[in-house]
């Protein structure tokens, strides 16, 4: 195995003893099938042990995984077919929310999702999965005409946050983020969102407002990251474990707030262990969600989103 992060160091471990026991074995023809046996046993036990019981700063981690399945990733392992859609109408193409047409068992949606890209070419194409205002009036453009075709929409959520440069805040970054938050909560469609990896403030909420929110189960979703966080009260990154805990970040955490619908599981290890595997609860979810939906009056689609935000949060008086 190749390990990434220090918390799988017990699991690599087991898997090296795994191994050279049986190198062992094959070389001097000695029966070692029990001990190999007894050293599976206590590998499965640790991983799901480890992988059951993670921190929020080690679920932040996981989410960041460099091999961990992306926009791309899941619409190209559920969707029949693709059309992707491009340009804002006024500004540019932002590379880094993708979207388009799309049809999963026959149900034709609107996909859009925030794309990170997986290499330094590619991150440096998609900016990191950070939106400039351009990539959040695509979003609203795109889902628009999914309202105007009567075509639910989905979007992938997947950035660690909106793009803070000078130029975006020129172009609007504030308002082309709350536009698509007013715009979401009257669309006429079914809207599903999920959190695939990183969910950062504004930045994710700017296409996070939906009837079903769900975050994938190694995901966090919150208004600040770890980082950031530590840096405004500690003045410094180092206390970045202390604050991922106390923001309540995880997707349990998110659960037992309140503030999203359901986890969707993943393989033993993380989405990037086995992509098709998640691929294929991701696609699940969606379809059972899709066809309670579509069901539905656009009146009932709306009035469902928007109790569903309102109600969000404690009052104390």
């Amino acid at each position: 195995m190749k390990t990434t992060f220090d918390f799988e160091k017990p699991i690599a471990d087991l898997q090296l003893q795994i191994e050279k026991v049986t190198q062992v074995a094959e070389k001097t023809q000695v029966d070692m099938s029990a001990t190999v046996r007894e050293l599976e046993e206590k590998l499965a036990s640790t991983e799901k042990e480890i992988y059951s019981n993670l921190t929020g700063w080690q679920n932040v981690q996981m989410s960041r995984h460099q091999d961990r399945p992306q926009t791309y990733d899941y619409i190209e392992a559920i969707c029949d077919e693709f059309i992707e859609l491009h340009g804002d109408r006024t500004v540019k193409d932002d590379k880094a929310i993708v979207g388009g047409m799309a049809s999963i068992d026959g149900n034709p949606v609107m996909i859009i999702g925030h794309q990170k890209g997986k290499n330094t070419k590619e991150r440096q194409y998609h900016n990191f999965g950070m939106a400039n205002p351009e990539g959040y009036r695509k979003a609203l453009r795109l889902m628009k005409m999914a309202e105007k075709f009567n075509k639910p929409v989905i979007t992938l959520i997947d950035t660690m946050g909106a793009y803070p440069g000078l130029e975006a805040e020129e172009r609007g970054q504030g308002e082309a983020i709350a536009r698509n938050l007013m715009e979401m909560a009257v669309l006429k469609v079914p809207i599903i969102c999920v959190v695939i990896g990183e969910g950062a403030s504004g930045g994710a909420l700017g296409i996070g407002v939906g009837n079903r929110v769900y975050m994938m189960e190694h995901t966090w979703y919150s208004v600040i990251s770890p980082e950031s966080c530590s840096s405004i009260l500690w003045r410094s990154w180092d206390h970045k474990e202390k604050a991922a805990e106390a923001l309540k970040l995880t997707s349990s955490d998110m659960l037992s707030n309140g503030l999203i619908d359901g986890i969707i599981p993943e393989p033993l290890g993380g989405a990037h262990q086995d992509p098709a595997k998640a691929a294929a609860n991701l696609k699940e979810q969606l379809l059972k969600d899709l066809a309670e939906l579509t069901a539905k009056d656009s009146d009932t689609l709306i009035k469902e989103r928007i109790d569903k935000f309102s109600n969000m949060g404690v009052v104390t008086e």
